[in-house]
């Protein structure tokens, strides 16, 4: 897709901040008649910008209090090892992401458990029996600061060489 223009960039912010809203709100957000607007999610969804929608869900709320960022270290680096261990890290539900990283760890994961004690039964029970995995250092997060589901889109949007915006 090529650069987010000003209508593009507006439409994704009001996406992250509402996605429920009908294309109608979407439009009169955006400056934008309906249609337009309409074609534009439509050509953002096709173009993978918008992945998906879904609900955020307070995890407390649901029974998940305890969340962990565990660096990870592998043993080896070979690629079937690597493959192996990233498929694990997919399938386990508490993961809920993970990130390969540069310095002293490998990856670094984020869990979400109930309690302590789920988080020793997901170390013994998945983390350590991940492929390959040789050492895991757990953070245990006191108080969530920020966590922030919105991407910054604004910072990221470049206007189309010349300095004007793509038109359609």
């Amino acid at each position: 897709m090529a650069l987010l223009d000003r209508h593009d960039v507006l439409l994704l912010q009001e996406l992250q901040r509402d996605a429920r809203q009908t294309v109608q709100q979407l439009a009169e957000a955006v400056g934008l008649s309906s249609t337009p607007c309409w074609r534009r999610v439509k050509e953002l969804e096709a173009a993978g910008v918008i992945r998906g929608y879904s609900a955020l869900v307070d995890r407390a709320k649901v029974n998940l209090q305890l969340c962990v960022l565990a660096e990870i270290n592998l043993g080896r680096h070979e690629e079937g090892e690597v493959q192996r261990f990233e498929q694990a890290v997919a399938e386990s539900p508490q993961i809920v992401a993970c990130w390969s990283t540069t310095g002293q760890a490998d990856y670094v994961i984020k869990v979400l458990v109930p309690d302590i004690e789920a988080y020793e039964r997901f170390l013994h029970a998945t983390a350590f029996r991940l492929p390959g995995v040789t050492h895991v250092r757990s953070s245990v997060v006191m108080k969530e600061v920020k966590s922030e589901t919105r991407l910054p889109i604004e910072a990221a949007a470049h206007p189309a060489p010349g300095g004007r915006e793509r038109r359609r």
